[in-house]
């Protein structure tokens, strides 16, 4: 056979962008005097899923979560909600202060009782108040949960 022959027989390279073919690309890859091999189109696709073929089968928690139009009325009605309880106890506690002040503007002889040697005005607002503060905690965190209860039926987080 003449050296012609012999390079028809030679056998080929694996074609270029198959498994086990990376880094393949470079000018070796090629035969003498061609350009380097391009690598193979390979169209990725991605999995089938079941798409909804209605819009009316979209839940609120889906609604929430990608952060629609619709999911954002519901977040912005639970903050609204929130800061509604909020702005009622501080104004709730803000009033009971106010209550202690004018009892004291009203009645200065309370100024002058005294108990333990301490002004009742002082013991009032020094030691009374924490019991006032703590309800006021209780009443909020109880109110506060049941607006997250009510928020997660809506949406319908079990």
């Amino acid at each position: 056979m003449s050296p012609r022959g012999q390079d028809a027989v030679r056998p080929l390279d694996p074609p270029v962008g198959l498994p086990g073919t990376a880094g393949k690309l470079d000018a070796e890859a090629a035969p003498a005097g061609c350009p380097p091999a391009q690598p193979v189109r390979v169209r990725v696709v991605a999995p089938r899923r079941q798409a909804n073929s209605s819009a009316a089968g979209t839940s609120v928690l889906q609604e929430v979560a990608e952060q629609s139009p619709v999911g954002e009325v519901f977040v912005r009605s639970l903050i609204r909600s929130q800061l509604r309880l909020a702005a009622v106890v501080a104004v709730g506690f803000g009033l009971v202060l106010l209550a202690c002040w004018l009892l004291v503007q009203l009645a200065p002889a309370l100024v002058e009782l005294r108990v333990v040697g301490i002004p009742l005005p002082w013991l009032v607002l020094g030691a009374g108040i924490y019991p006032v503060i703590g309800l006021c905690a209780w009443l909020y965190v109880r109110a506060a949960s049941r607006n997250e209860a009510r928020y997660r039926d809506l949406v319908g987080d079990k």
